[in-house]
C-alpha cells in the first residue's frame, strides 16, 4: 500500500512539476531569412542562455542555435559558400534537395576546420520544405545536437497562384521540433545512449508561444529530433489540413485531428484560426502516451514507437536509462498558440485542391530491390542487410533514368525512419507489423522520409534521373541519428548507362596566373575540352582551405582572403579523374 501511494504522489508532483513549468512561456524564435541565388553560411562553436546557470556551449550557422531560413526559386542556379569555423570537420547535407551527388554534403563530403566548401546547382524541387543539418559519419547526432542546421523553403510558380498563407513569421510559421537534456553543469548530452532530451525545443526556444492572426495560418513542421516521434495534435482537438509532406504540396488538403511525424520527416499543415476570438489560446501538442498512440492503428500495440519506451523518468547526467526522458510516453505541450487581430489582407477558408502531382507507380518500375534492417538483437547496432556503413563501400548501383522499386523489410526489434538521398519517392504499399500499416492520406505525396515500424514491409518507387556520377555516392539510412551514427546506413551509385571511356588517366595539364597573387587566380588547361571534377586550395602544411566541386572557374577565384603565403592547387579531372597539382604564391 505504501509503495503505490508512493507511486501515486510521484506521478502527482511529475505532473504538477509539468504544468508549472509550462507557465512560463518564451517568444518563439524565428529563424532570419537568406534569399537570392548566393548564401553565405558559417558554422562556428557558441553560446546560448537556456536556463538559470552556466550558458549552454551549441553549434549554430551564423547564429547560436539553428540557422537561417534559405529561401530559394525552383529554377535558381544557386551558390553556396559554407565555412567551418568549428574545431571539428564536419559536412552540411541538403536533405531533399535534388542535385549532383558531389554536392550532396553527405559523409564523403567532410568539410576540415578552417576550410570554406562551395557547392553549387540548380533548383530542380519543386516548392516544399526541406533543411538542412550536418551528415558526418559517428558525429552527426553530436553535431546536430549543438544546433547546427536549418530550413529551406522552396517556391515555385503553381505554389504562388495558390490561395496559401506566405508571410513568413506572420501567418507562414516553420516549427523545428526537438529536445534537449541538460547536464547538471547546463550542457547537453549528446553520447549515443542519449536518444531522447528532456526538455521540448522548437527552433531552439523551451516553453515556447507565438501570436497568429486570426485566420487560417501555415505551419511547416520538421522533426528535427534525435530519435524521437511525434503525434501531433490541438488541446480542443480541431481538425485541421495537411497540405504538403516532405517533398512538395499534396493534391488536395487532408483533414485529420492528429499527425505522425518520424524523424527528419517534413509536413505543412493549415490551422484555421478565423473562428477563434481574438486573446484566446489553444496548444499545439505531442500525444504520445500509449493509449493516443494506440488510436493512430487501432487495435494495434505502440512498441518500436520511439519515445514511448517506459515511464517518464529524469536520468542523472549520462547514467540514467538509455531510453529515459522526462517527456516519454506522456503528452506534452510544443507550441503555446496566443490568437490576435487578423491580417490586413487574411486567408479566409481551405482549399479544396492544390496542384497535380503524377506519380511513379509499380508497373512504372524497370528494377526491384530489397533493404532488410538487420541487427538491433542483445543491444548490438542496427544495420542494413547485415552490412555497416563503411566510407569505402558502395553498397547499391543505380541506373541513370532507372525507375525502381525499393522494399524495405524491418526486424522486431524497433521501428525505423528510412531517408533516401537525392530524389522523390512514392510509396505504395504497407504491409504488417504494428503502428501503422496503412498508408495514411498525408502520407500519399512525394516523400523522401518513411516510417516502418517493426515487423513492418514498406515499398516505394523513384526514378533517379538527372545526376549520374560513378565516384561520390548518395545515402540511405536511418534518420534516428543515434542508429545512422551507429553505421544503419548505405551508399549508391547512380551511373549512366552511356558508354565512356576512363581507360586515359594522364593527368591533365594546367596553369595558374597570375602568379604571384594579390586577389583573383585564374586556370588555365592545356586542353581546352577538359572539365574539372573538384578542385581543392591547401596551404604549405597540407590544410584544405578551399573545396570547389564541379567548378565555374571563367571568372577566377578569390583568394584575397588568404594569408600570404604558398598554397598548392590540386585539380581532378572529370573524366579520368585523375589529379594534377600546380603551385601558386599569395602575397
Amino acid at each position: 500500500m505504501k509503495s503505490i501511494l508512493t507511486k501515486c504522489l510521484a506521478i502527482g508532483l511529475f505532473a504538477f512539476t509539468i504544468a508549472a513549468n509550462a507557465q512560463t512561456y518564451n517568444d518563439l524564435h524565428i529563424p532570419d531569412t537568406l534569399s537570392g541565388t548566393v548564401f553565405n553560411l558559417t558554422i562556428r562553436d557558441t553560446f546560448l542562455q537556456f536556463q538559470t546557470g552556466n550558458q549552454t556551449i551549441t553549434g549554430g550557422v551564423n547564429g547560436s542555435f539553428w540557422g537561417p531560413t534559405l529561401i530559394m526559386n525552383k529554377g535558381d542556379a544557386v551558390q553556396m559558400n559554407v565555412q567551418n569555423k568549428l574545431n571539428d570537420s564536419t559536412t552540411i547535407h541538403w536533405h531533399g534537395m535534388h542535385l549532383p551527388a558531389v554536392m550532396d554534403g553527405g559523409p564523403h563530403q567532410i568539410i576540415p576546420p578552417g576550410t570554406v566548401w562551395q557547392p553549387h546547382w540548380t533548383v530542380k524541387n519543386q516548392a516544399a520544405t526541406l533543411w538542412y543539418h550536418p551528415h558526418l559519419h559517428q558525429m552527426t547526432q553530436e553535431h546536430v545536437t549543438k544546433g547546427i542546421g536549418g530550413f529551406i523553403i522552396i517556391r515555385d510558380a503553381q505554389e504562388a497562384a495558390l490561395p496559401l498563407p506566405r508571410t513568413y513569421g506572420v501567418d507562414d510559421i516553420p516549427l523545428a521540433l526537438t529536445s534537449r537534456r541538460f547536464l547538471s553543469n547546463n550542457q547537453m548530452a549528446f553520447k549515443l545512449i542519449d536518444n531522447y532530451g528532456d526538455y521540448e525545443l522548437v527552433n531552439g526556444t523551451k516553453n515556447p508561444k507565438i501570436n497568429l492572426p486570426k485566420q487560417v495560418v501555415r505551419l511547416r513542421i520538421l522533426n528535427g529530433e534525435i530519435q524521437r516521434g511525434y503525434n501531433l495534435g490541438f488541446s480542443d482537438n480541431r481538425t485541421f489540413y495537411v497540405i504538403g509532406n516532405d517533398l512538395g504540396l499534396l493534391n488536395a488538403p487532408v483533414p485529420t485531428t492528429r499527425l505522425a511525424v518520424q524523424t527528419g520527416e517534413r509536413y505543412e499543415i493549415l490551422v484555421d484560426l478565423s473562428g477563434d476570438a481574438v486573446g484566446s489560446t489553444l496548444d499545439l501538442k505531442a500525444y504520445n502516451v500509449a493509449a493516443e498512440l494506440q488510436l493512430l492503428t487501432p487495435g494495434q500495440n505502440v512498441f518500436g514507437w520511439p519515445g514511448n519506451e517506459g515511464n517518464p523518468v529524469n536520468p542523472t547526467g549520462n547514467n540514467g536509462p538509455i531510453n529515459s526522458s522526462l517527456l516519454n510516453n506522456v503528452n506534452f505541450n510544443v507550441l503555446r498558440i496566443n490568437v490576435v487581430a487578423a491580417t490586413a489582407n487574411p486567408i479566409l477558408s481551405i482549399p479544396t485542391t492544390l496542384v497535380n502531382n503524377t506519380y511513379w507507380t509499380a508497373s512504372d518500375a524497370t528494377n526491384s530491390r530489397t533493404i532488410n534492417v538487420t541487427g538491433g538483437q542483445m543491444g548490438t547496432a542496427f544495420s542494413l542487410n547485415n552490412q555497416f556503413f563503411s566510407l569505402n563501400t558502395t553498397n547499391q548501383t543505380v541506373n541513370l533514368n532507372a525507375v525502381e522499386k525499393w522494399t524495405i523489410v524491418n526486424n522486431n526489434i524497433f521501428g525505423h525512419a528510412f531517408h533516401l538521398h537525392d530524389v522523390p519517392f512514392k510509396i505504395i504499399s504497407r504491409s504488417g507489423g504494428n503502428m501503422g500499416t496503412t498508408m495514411r492520406p498525408y502520407e500519399q505525396g512525394w516523400k523522401d522520409v518513411v516510417w516502418i515500424p517493426i515487423g513492418g514491409t514498406v515499398t516505394f518507387v523513384a526514378k533517379f534521373d538527372d545526376y549520374a556520377d560513378p565516384t561520390w555516392p548518395y545515402m540511405y539510412h536511418c534518420h534516428a541519428l543515434t542508429h545512422e551514427d551507429e553505421g544503419m546506413m548505405g551508399s549508391f551509385i547512380v551511373k549512366s548507362t552511356v558508354g565512356t571511356s576512363e581507360t586515359e588517366t594522364v593527368s591533365p595539364g594546367f596553369s595558374i596566373f597570375p602568379n604571384p597573387v594579390q586577389s583573383r587566380i585564374f586556370i588555365k588547361q592545356e586542353d581546352p575540352e577538359a572539365e574539372i571534377y573538384y578542385l581543392r586550395i591547401k596551404d604549405a602544411s597540407g590544410r584544405t582551405k578551399l573545396m570547389l566541386p564541379q567548378p565555374q572557374i571563367s571568372g577566377g577565384i578569390d583568394v584575397s582572403k588568404f594569408a600570404a603565403g604558398t598554397y598548392f592547387v590540386q585539380l581532378t579531372d572529370q573524366k579520368t579523374k585523375a589529379v594534377s597539382t600546380q603551385k601558386f604564391v599569395k602575397q
